[in-house]
C-alpha cells in the first residue's frame, strides 16, 4: 500500500514537473506547416524593391507597378508565311510600330553642336553619350522587311494565336515588342555572317531571317533542351528548305568558348545573355531564378553574362559589331558588364571597342516605348503602364582592332 501511494506521488511530480517546463521542448515545431513561406516571386519583389529603388529613384514606383501589371506582346510578321495577315491584324486596331517611327525627334546635328557648346559654356566635364566617340550620329537604316504590330497606348488586348498557312507556316510570333530593338540596333546588312550567341527561345532569331539579307546565320546555344525548343520555333514559323541550307548552323556549345572556337570571324554578334528576367520572376514561381535552391546560379549571373560578352567580342571580326542585351533592369547585369568587358578586352586581348550611339533608334521608337533617362552606357526600354513593354537592355559594340 505504501508503495502505490509514493508511485502515485512520483507520477504527480513528474506531470508537475512536465506542466513547468517550456513548451517548445515538449512539442515539436511544424515549421513546414507553421513557418512562413517565401516564394521566389516574392523574394524576387524584396531584392527589387531594396535595389531598383535606389538605382532608378523616382521612376521606381511607376515601373514597379507596370511589372506587376500584364506586359504588352507585339506580333512578328513572318514573311515566309502565304496568308495575308496584316489585313487582319490592322482590322484588330493595330499598327505596325516600325512604320509609325518619330523621324522628327531624331537629335540633329546642328542640335548636338548646341548641346556641347552649352556644356562647354558651363564647365561641364561630365562624359556625356553624345561624346562617347566624338562623331555625328550615323544615319540609321532600318530593314523594310521586318514589321512588328502592336495595339495603342494603354490598349491590353491580347493577339489571337496565329494560324497556319497551306504550308504549316504560322503567319505572326507573339513576343515583347520592346525584344525587337536589339535586332534592329544591330544592322545587319546584305552578306553578313551573324552569330546569335544565346538564340533560344527564338524570338530574336526569328527577327534576324525576317531582315533576308544574312549571309550565314550561327544559332547556339548551351542548353540543349533549349536548342530543342529553338529548332521546334524555327520548324514552325522558317521553310525547311532554309533550316536545312548550308547557310544556318545550329549548335549547343558552350557560349562562353566561343572564342576559342570561331575568333575574328562574324560580322554582327547578338549576345543576348542569361539574367535575372525581372518580369518572369515577378510572376512566376516555377524555373524562378529567385527560388532558394538556385541562389548560387543567380550571384554568378555577372560573371556568366561577362564570359559570355568577352566570347561574342573575340568572335567578331575586326569593324564587326556586338550586340549586348538583357531582358533586366539591373546595373550590375547590364552597364557594368559591359564596362569591364570593355577594359578587358583592351587589357588582356589587345581590342579596343567603340561604343555606338543607339540614340537614333530609340528616338525613332519613343512613339512606342519608354526608355530610361542620363544612362552613361547603352539604351534601356523600362516597362510603363500605358506602354507595358519591357525591360529590354542594349548596349552596342564596335570591334576597332
Amino acid at each position: 500500500m505504501a508503495l502505490l501511494l509514493d508511485t502515485r506521488l512520483l507520477l504527480r511530480k513528474v506531470k508537475d514537473l512536465r506542466c513547468l517546463t517550456p513548451r517548445r521542448t515538449r512539442v515539436k515545431e511544424k515549421w513546414a506547416v507553421t513557418r512562413t513561406k517565401h516564394p521566389p516571386t516574392s523574394l524576387a519583389l524584396q531584392h527589387f524593391d531594396s535595389t531598383y529603388s535606389v538605382q532608378l529613384c523616382q521612376l521606381w514606383p511607376s515601373v514597379r507597378a507596370a511589372l506587376l501589371s500584364e506586359k504588352k506582346y507585339g506580333a512578328l510578321l513572318n514573311n515566309f508565311c502565304h496568308d495575308a495577315v496584316v489585313a487582319n491584324l490592322e482590322a484588330q486596331g493595330c499598327r505596325d510600330f516600325l512604320s509609325d517611327t518619330d523621324t522628327e525627334a531624331q537629335p540633329s546635328s546642328e542640335q548636338e553642336s548646341e548641346v556641347a557648346a552649352d556644356e562647354e559654356a558651363s564647365g561641364d566635364s561630365t562624359p556625356k553619350k553624345s561624346d562617347i566617340d566624338g562623331q555625328q550620329l550615323p544615319p540609321l537604316h532600318l530593314s523594310p522587311h521586318i514589321k512588328c504590330f502592336v495595339f495603342p497606348r494603354g490598349d491590353i488586348t491580347r493577339f489571337k494565336p496565329a494560324r497556319p498557312d497551306m504550308c504549316g507556316l504560322l503567319g505572326y510570333y507573339l513576343m515583347d515588342a520592346a525584344s525587337l530593338l536589339p535586332c534592329l540596333a544591330l544592322d545587319v546588312q546584305e552578306g553578313h555572317n551573324v552569330l546569335d550567341l544565346c538564340a533560344a527561345p527564338g524570338g530574336k532569331t526569328l527577327a534576324l531571317l525576317q531582315t533576308q539579307a544574312i549571309g550565314f546565320l550561327c544559332l547556339n546555344d548551351s542548353s540543349v533542351s533549349r536548342t530543342l525548343r529553338l529548332r521546334k520555333v524555327l520548324n514552325s514559323y522558317v521553310p525547311k528548305p532554309l533550316l536545312t541550307d548550308d547557310k544556318l548552323r545550329i549548335t549547343s556549345f558552350d557560349g562562353t568558348k566561343w572564342g576559342e572556337i570561331e575568333r575574328n570571324t562574324f560580322d554582327r554578334v547578338l549576345v543576348d545573355v542569361p539574367c535575372t528576367t525581372d518580369r518572369h520572376s515577378l510572376m512566376e514561381d516555377d524555373n524562378n531564378i529567385f527560388s532558394k535552391i538556385r541562389t548560387g546560379e543567380r550571384r554568378k549571373l555577372p560573371q556568366l553574362q561577362l564570359e559570355l560578352l568577352m566570347a561574342g567580342i573575340e568572335a567578331a571580326c575586326p569593324s564587326g559589331e556586338i550586340l549586348y542585351s538583357t531582358c533586366t533592369l539591373s546595373q550590375t547585369q547590364n552597364q557594368s558588364v559591359v564596362e569591364q568587358a570593355i577594359y578587358l578586352a583592351r587589357e588582356n586581348h589587345g581590342i579596343q571597342l567603340q561604343v555606338v550611339d543607339l540614340r537614333p533608334l530609340t528616338h525613332m521608337c519613343r512613339k512606342t516605348f519608354h526608355f530610361a533617362p542620363d544612362l552613361h552606357l547603352g539604351e534601356m526600354v523600362i516597362p510603363h503602364l500605358a506602354s507595358n513593354f519591357g525591360p529590354i537592355y542594349m548596349c552596342k559594340l564596335r570591334r576597332l582592332t
